[in-house]
């Protein structure tokens, strides 16, 4: 009697245990859904000179914000108007694969200290993605990022990785002396970023940095700009990939005069 009322208490425990384990299961299977969702909204930032060849020439990421009709990518990824030859023009590229649908861009807004850019778009509006509210997210979360890593050799072929959130750290490391400084980090605005446990590649700058679980974009990824300057004293360069909180791009919207309600201000 004794055994048989062991027994029935294992079963109702491993009963228990394989809930959960499935319950946990279907979670990890939402992720797929996410990433399918996130999708459809990122873009390929790009110039176009029709008498180039290739004639468009893949230059970063972005992603649709707002109305669909706005998109986000940061401010490097913009060609030097300096530098652009005279029937040269930035587009965005929608869609997968070699023939995309091309999207005539007029630039909003720029944010240099932040290398945001907000892009209005041609064309019907795309599906936007749900901004966080600013609020910095916890060192540990689970994130992910979909972008066009090495695009100019890859193509347009959406690439999604994922990590979670490492540290919060400032984005200009404190030099230990002046002969580490250079003008880069002496003339370079101070502020907070995400460290991320993932590797981000050129191409990648712009893409949405969003909570793996639940697709709310947290953030932007920055493989460049902010690794110039923070990681300037280094020899050799870490690999550690970096991203600009949300916050700012709630900042840079409001700024081109489109309510983000919710969205928190920059400290």
């Amino acid at each position: 009697m004794k055994t048989g009322t062991g027994s029935f208490i294992i079963l109702i425990f491993l009963a228990i245990f394989f809930a959960g384990s499935a319950v946990a299961h279907d979670s990890t299977g939402d992720f797929p859904k996410i990433v399918k969702k996130v999708t459809p909204s990122v873009v390929g930032i790009a110039t176009h000179n029709p008498l180039g060849s290739p004639q468009n020439v893949l230059r970063g990421t972005g992603f649709a914000v707002y109305d669909g009709r706005y998109v986000i990518t940061n401010a490097h990824v913009l060609p030097d108007p300096a530098r652009m030859k005279s029937r040269e023009s930035i587009i965005v590229l929608v869609g997968v694969g070699r023939q995309p649908d091309i999207r005539q861009v007029e630039i909003v807004e720029t944010n240099k200290q932040h290398d945001l850019a907000l892009l209005r778009i041609s064309g019907a509006p795309l599906p936007a993605l749900k901004l966080g509210n600013g609020a910095l997210i916890d060192p540990g979360t689970s994130i992910a990022f979909t972008g066009f890593p090495i695009g100019a050799v890859l193509g347009l072929y959406p690439v999604t990785h994922r990590g979670f959130v490492a540290a919060i750290t400032p984005n200009v490391i404190p030099q230990p002396s002046a002969r580490y400084l250079d003008i880069k980090i002496i003339t370079q605005s101070r502020f907070e970023v995400y460290q991320l446990d993932a590797t981000a590649y050129p191409g990648n700058s712009g893409s949405p940095l969003y909570d793996a679980g639940s697709g709310q974009v947290e953030g932007v990824i920055n493989s460049v700009k902010v690794k110039g300057t923070k990681e300037n004293a280094l020899k050799s360069p870490s690999g550690i990939t970096f991203a600009i909180p949300a916050v700012y791009i709630h900042e840079i919207l409001n700024e081109a005069g489109l309510s983000t309600a919710g969205g928190r201000k920059a400290k």
